[in-house]
């Protein structure tokens, strides 16, 4: 058949990369296992499996009979990844590092060792994800630096890789790859896109992976292991303490140790009260956090947000929302929610407008709101602004939950 195609894969020590290198083996490429190395827990004292992963990654690999390399990102995911996360709590918003780290890591540091270092035809990882191209598509595309101008080259006209749900909708991971660039999904390959999580693990006992198969399943941020997230954000940032408010009276209700341990919609843990109580907002200026009696109080619905520059896979927004502005779509803006349906309003900055049909619970900034139309994922957008509760609106007040849109030119966000 010729010159063998080189594929490096992604592998984490789990089921679904080990299947991944696995298939791509079967189809006849001459594959690569690669370990990232992105949290150094040698600094820290709970719990991380990284040293684990990684020898679990290399037995499979062995089994495989492939080649195995470790590469260590940490500095990258530092400085990239993580200060972009606590520079998020401090400011009261609620970040998303899996997407951060998907963008940064992954589909940008390691697709270029994959491809520059290792010399790979193409990259790929175990995501539930698919794309509009086939495999044999992928190592015809060429390879091709991104502009250094602000326009692209209007004569390298190709048509875009478009990013869909996979099989599996209830293991979907479209979710996290939605800030990727165009180019890196262009050399990318899913070998899981078609099947289930079910037919994973079935492969994969009968390769004989049982030492990934006992491995329960990682669902939180991967630096914080199974430690409380307040404990581990504290050591990163100063206990800044404050009250928590009423919404309804202007009671204090408690006391909390910063506002960058709490997100909106979660439950407040106060001390003395016989109640659950909920966030519903933060004060950063005076450390205020705001609580409401119910789990489905109308302080924690809403039905309109603003997200900052939308992030569109194929680099273009849909030809619908150019010609008209608006577009009817489906959003979410948490992997676990079910699509709702949604307008999208464009605006001239590139950003968008998201009104949902019925008000959502605990929306909060700094969360991407993540856009569909069908089973094709558009992208998506951090939250920047968000609109009126059902509550404010019932006062009558036009109050929002958000930072002014000039307080990213006072504080600019750190350098990616």
């Amino acid at each position: 058949m010729g010159l063998l195609r080189h594929v490096v894969c992604a592998m984490s020590g789990g089921v679904d990369s080990s299947v991944s290198a696995l298939l791509l083996k079967r189809m006849g490429y001459y594959v690569t296992g690669v370990f990232m190395k992105n949290w150094d827990s040698q600094e820290e004292k709970g719990l991380c499996s990284s040293d684990r992963d990684c020898e679990d990654a290399y037995k499979v690999c062995k089994m495989l009979d492939i080649p195995f390399h470790q590469v260590s990102y940490v500095k990258e995911y530092w400085h990239e990844v993580f200060s972009n996360l606590l520079w998020e709590y401090e400011r009261g918003r609620t970040p998303n590092p899996d997407i951060i780290c998907n963008k940064h890591i992954k589909f940008k540091h390691f697709y270029q060792y994959a491809v520059n270092t290792l010399g790979a035809d193409a990259m790929a990882t175990g995501h539930y994800a698919r794309t509009s191209q086939e495999d044999e598509e992928v190592f015809q595309q060429k390879l091709i630096e991104a502009p250094k101008s602000l326009f692209r080259d209007r004569f390298e006209i190709r048509k875009p890789v478009r990013l869909y749900q996979g099989a599996d909708l209830l293991k979907d991971q479209t979710f996290f790859l939605s800030q990727i660039s165009q180019d890196a999904l262009r050399h990318t390959l899913f070998p899981l896109a078609g099947l289930t999580k079910e037919f994973v693990k079935k492969i994969a006992a009968e390769a004989g992976f049982q030492h990934v198969l006992k491995k329960k399943e990682s669902m939180g941020i991967c630096f914080i292991g199974e430690r409380d997230f307040e404990n581990f954000i504290l050591e990163y940032l100063e206990p800044r303490p404050g009250n928590f408010i009423s919404i309804e009276d202007g009671k204090i209700m408690g006391q909390h140790k910063g506002w960058f341990t709490l997100t909106l919609g979660q439950r407040a843990r106060i001390g003395g009260q016989a109640d659950a109580w909920f966030v519903v907002d933060k004060d950063v200026a005076t450390a205020d956090v705001f609580v409401c009696p119910s789990t489905f109080h109308p302080a924690l619905f809403r039905d309109t947000l603003q997200t900052d520059r939308f992030h569109w896979i194929t680099e273009e927004p849909p030809a619908e929302l150019v010609h008209t502005q608006m577009m009817d779509c489906h959003f979410r803006f948490n992997n676990r929610m079910p699509l709702t349906p949604c307008t999208v309003t464009l605006n001239l900055d590139g950003s968008v407008w998201v009104m949902v049909k019925e008000p959502m619970r605990g929306m909060a900034t700094g969360q991407f709101a993540v856009l569909y139309k069908g089973d094709e994922c558009l992208g998506s957008g951090k939250i920047i602004r968000l609109g009126p509760t059902k509550f404010a609106l019932q006062k009558g007040q036009s109050y929002t939950n958000c930072l002014p849109k000039d307080t990213s030119q006072q504080h600019p966000e750190p350098h990616s």
